[in-house]
């Protein structure tokens, strides 16, 4: 596989963290997995370099995740607005992880925006946003954590990728592709997650922490999706589940509840789209999920304020949840020949 941080390209990142710098890490609204993943993966890199360095969430993030070495140190900015200002004002580089566009960072946008600071994106979505001064863009990557493991073994610093980097880019990399089952998994990237459990990151407890403490009322709630909220339309090889507002309160809901029930729907035979949709705080979300080449993306963009990847992609929709659920099902006849 062909370098994707090649010497002249991150010559000038080199230059940069050479001195101690104030360093500002942030990833997009509602992180997941390889979010905080490849914020903290780099972050106990930097750290080890003895340079000043926090890490900013727009919002909260599951509580599955919060076991990775540095989570302590994690700054929700809704939680802690003036004190994220200040640090984004007086940060002399902001590392901006697993995002395209700096509106998803939601309203920690207009601060970043703003600041003087040195901005380096890392992330594998299509088109990003030409507004980073070091733009290192991979869609072809599984994920944010795996560049960042790349970045690392790029500035030199292998001997620097110590059991707390390996253990954070390792759940990053296993979450983003739904345990190592995308075709975005290539043999380079097991042979990078070969080398994080060498360096220290124990396989089956990751696995353990993130997939295997579930609450009570998470499995009820997946027994509801899956018995009475499951919708299953042969004519489109297409499956969707929906939760209302007053579903999600019912079952305590808490952030993370919903990660990858999409998947559930997707796993039946001869499914090609799934969706999820979850009404919350005035909006639905939606997760899309597609097989072999379906553009789960291109929808989420036309039509739902979204977008992602080709077979994992995410939108939004002010309408009701029955007038989103109305409005995908109009769409689907536009893309019977791509489904059937």
């Amino acid at each position: 596989m062909e370098q994707r941080f090649q010497v002249k390209l991150i010559a000038p990142i080199k230059i940069l963290l050479r001195e101690e710098k104030k360093i500002v890490i942030t990833t997009h609204h509602r992180p997941d997995g390889d979010a905080i993943g490849s914020s903290l993966g780099l972050y106990n890199y930097l750290i080890q370099k003895n340079h000043n360095v926090h890490v900013i969430v727009p919002s909260d993030y599951p509580s599955f995740l919060k076991w990775m070495p540095g989570n302590a140190a994690v700054i929700n900015y809704e939680k802690d607005a003036e004190k994220s200002n200040q640090l984004i004002a007086e940060a002399d580089l902001v590392f901006c992880l697993d995002f395209n566009w700096i509106k998803r960072i939601d309203k920690m946008e207009a601060p970043v925006r703003d600041s003087k600071a040195i901005k380096i994106l890392i992330d594998h979505h299509l088109e990003p946003e030409n507004a980073f001064d070091h733009s290192y863009s991979f869609p072809d990557a599984c994920s944010t954590s795996e560049l960042i493991y790349e970045f690392i073994i790029a500035m030199e610093d292998k001997s620097l990728i110590n059991k707390s980097v390996a253990e954070c880019l390792y759940a990053g990399i296993m979450t983003d592709t739904a345990s190592f089952r995308f075709a975005s998994m290539k043999a380079e990237t097991h042979r990078t997650v070969a080398k994080l459990m060498e360096a220290g990151a124990v396989n089956y407890k990751i696995h353990e922490l993130v997939y295997d403490t579930n609450t009570e009322s998470r499995l009820r709630m997946l027994g509801h999706c899956l018995k009475d909220k499951l919708v299953v339309l042969p004519d489109y090889n297409t499956a969707y589940i929906s939760l209302s507002a007053q579903e999600l309160d019912y079952y305590h809901f808490e952030s993370g509840d919903t990660e990858g029930i999409v998947n559930y729907a997707l796993s039946i035979n001869k499914i090609m789209l799934a969706a999820f949709f979850s009404q919350k705080d005035g909006e639905v979300r939606i997760s899309f999920r597609s097989k072999d080449d379906f553009p789960a993306n291109e929808l989420a963009k036309k039509y739902f304020e979204g977008g992602g990847h080709k077979n994992a992609a995410g939108g939004r929709s002010l309408l009701s949840l029955d007038d989103t659920l109305k409005k995908f099902l109009e769409i689907l006849p536009e893309y019977k020949t791509l489904l059937v």
